[in-house]
């Protein structure tokens, strides 16, 4: 990674941060740049990290979201611990749940643990990357420890503060008390790895900012640094990725498979997964991001970069271009003639303007009415608007039967 400024690590780190409230967020970034400046006048690293509870043992691409951030860490010279909940799975994590969640075995969790860590390997450095069990400390906590820790909150916050467990409450649902030590057990984590920042999702707001900044106070330690993460969503585009929703990429996806279910993500998930698991920096977001507003970059071209991208990460750049070519051999060229008439695209012209000039439509209100009924397509991807620039060359199709090579 090239030498950023302390201004452009911190625009890099909180990338896909959200908190809920802007000034919040701003407090975040303040707390962060300072601690920054401060690691670097003191020539030590910060420390970093994240817990994951083994609840499963096939991770999906929404599980790397917090590890694309460690790795960032990383590349910025930072140590980065990655917590194996061996000990706080044993009660599981409540906080995107509205119920009890089962509890796992102690052979459950060791099981999922050795392939977990090793997936994780896919984004971080395995070099660089210290692995911790949180049994480690937490099994030696003691009852009157536990008391102390639990004498920083009450009941109320937990009900007032955890939606889930507010809607269990009005719902009459059980809440188990010992539900409420999952956020104890993570405060205590970040005091014992004497973390300067912690990383989760949005739904580990409650436990970071909350529970671990206030433990750590508790314990006369220093609050570590919140960075939240917004939750990606599945391939609906609509909610959190999920094996059980059928909605999720899995990490050990064969290239061409990953790609095609990036490609099936709808267009207005493709800022989230710019942000949460790509590499791009937020210039590179940025300028995508005003490329697709202005119409200077076609949205299915973005999905294909972002494609190329991920596919990269978790195999290789060969595998993402052998899976690019696969897929617009499969869909983008499905039932396309191997010859057709070619037509040479004039500077100015629109999308209705080719329709007619080529021959494609015997009127431009035929071209409009086939743009309506999402009838016209260009290298497989339907044209909506009848007075927008035409996009790029590529095969032109208008219903079923007429095509043209536009060069």
């Amino acid at each position: 990674m090239p030498t950023l400024t302390i201004d452009q690590q911190v625009a890099l780190l909180m990338q896909g941060a959200e908190y809920g409230d802007e000034e919040l967020k701003q407090n975040m970034a303040r707390e962060l740049k300072e601690r920054l400046l401060e690691a670097q006048k003191e020539g030590r690293p910060l420390r970093v990290y994240c817990g994951f509870d083994p609840t499963t043992s096939d991770l999906h691409l929404g599980h790397t979201v917090p590890m694309r951030k460690q790795r960032q860490f990383q590349e910025l010279g930072h140590d980065v611990t990655f917590v194996v909940g061996d000990y706080t799975s044993l009660i599981g994590d409540p906080s995107d749940k509205n119920k009890l969640r089962p509890r796992m075995t102690h052979e459950e969790v060791q099981h999922n643990a050795a392939t977990y860590a090793e997936q994780a390997y896919k984004m971080l450095d395995r070099r660089k990357t210290m692995i911790r069990f949180n049994s480690e400390w937490l099994s030696e906590l003691t009852f009157a420890e536990l008391i102390g820790l639990a004498s920083n909150f009450t009941l109320q916050q937990f009900v007032r503060e955890r939606e889930n467990f507010r809607l269990r409450w009005e719902n009459s649902d059980p809440i188990y008390l010992h539900e409420t030590f999952y956020a104890l057990m993570q405060g205590y984590d970040a005091y014992m790895l004497k973390a300067d920042v912690q990383i989760g999702g949005t739904d580990q707001m409650f436990n970071i900012m909350t529970a671990a900044r206030k433990v750590m106070v508790s314990l006369g330690a220093r609050p570590n640094i919140a960075i939240i993460l917004g939750i990606l969503p599945g391939t609906d585009g609509e909610v959190k990725m999920s094996k059980s929703l059928g909605n999720h990429i899995p990490l050990l996806a064969a290239p061409e498979d990953m790609y095609g279910k990036v490609m099936s993500v709808p267009d207005k998930a493709m800022g989230q997964f710019m942000r949460l698991v790509t590499r791009w920096t937020p210039d590179r977001v940025a300028e995508t991001e005003a490329a697709l507003r202005s119409g200077a970059l076609h949205p299915r071209d973005a999905k294909m970069a972002i494609a190329r991208e991920i596919v990269s990460i978790f195999h290789d750049e060969d595998s993402a271009l052998h899976a690019e070519e696969a897929f617009k051999k499969v869909f983008q060229q499905k039932d396309i003639p191997d010859e057709m008439p070619e037509y040479a695209l004039q500077p100015g012209q629109t999308v209705l303007d080719v329709l007619s000039a080529a021959g494609l439509v015997a009127s431009k209100s035929e071209g409009r009415r086939m743009l309506d009924q999402k009838g016209v397509k260009l290298d497989g991807e339907a044209l909506e608007k009848f007075d927008a620039p035409f996009p790029h060359p590529g095969v032109l199709q208008v219903g079923k039967r007429r095509f043209v090579k536009v060069k």
